[in-house]
């Protein structure tokens, strides 16, 4: 993990929104705008690498490979490889319900570190973090044979078990429009196969459609 300087800045990237209600005492804020901030840096980094790394990707390849390294899944992942979840601050609540291994929970507080590491020692130290947590699945991945998003893994299969083109549509939107929660429903035509949650539109189909291919993978 990171050593900062100013440990009150990985404080604020690791506080869930939960648990403001619980400690308005100490008069907090959500780590969403560290996140938001975090995320504009991955994508930068994460872009600008693999354009150099890979000068024989096409563009498609290169947005895949990019998509798969960034998904929430991924850095769910690392974030459970660094132990990020046992030090995010939750409501008793959301930590009853399994927040420390919530996956949008954990990938979103990945993005938020990215975003403190930047304002406490720059983006040099932001690559040298990413270097080390992220390189490595990066070149796993890309090592796979088909490099594909995870709505474009089960249009695949919906396609070829039923024929059908996924759609996607919105069912809940919660919160303020600084802190939105999305809740998609991902469907064969009207029939709802799973439905994902996510602080955007995009995120929350995403898990949506990982949620349905476990759903059709459990069915073989």
């Amino acid at each position: 993990m990171f050593k900062f300087k100013d440990q009150s800045l990985k404080k604020q990237s690791l506080v869930h929104r939960s648990y403001l209600n619980e400690n308005k005492n100490e008069k907090l804020s959500s780590n969403e705008r560290m996140e938001f901030l975090g995320d504009a840096i991955l994508e930068f980094w994460i872009s600008d690498y693999l354009y150099k790394k890979f000068p024989d990707f096409s563009e498609g390849d290169l947005t895949n490979l990019r998509s798969l390294a960034v998904c929430t899944n991924n850095l769910a992942k690392i974030a459970k490889e660094i132990k990020l979840g046992e030090e995010i601050l939750l409501s008793k609540g959301e930590e009853k319900h399994g927040g420390r291994n919530n996956i949008s929970i954990l990938a979103d507080a990945f993005e938020s570190l990215i975003g403190a590491i930047y304002l406490d020692s720059g983006f040099k130290a932001v690559c040298e973090f990413l270097d080390k947590t992220l390189i490595p699945s990066i070149r796993q991945l890309s090592k796979q044979k088909t490099l594909k998003d995870p709505k474009s893994v089960f249009q695949e299969i919906a396609q070829d078990k039923e024929g059908i083109t996924p759609n996607y549509k919105t069912i809940a939107e919660s919160g303020p429009d600084h802190q939105k929660e999305f809740e998609v429903g991902v469907y064969l035509n009207n029939r709802l196969i799973a439905k994902g949650k996510g602080n955007s539109k995009q995120k929350a189909e995403e898990d949506a459609s990982l949620n349905a291919t476990k759903i059709f993978q459990n069915q073989v």
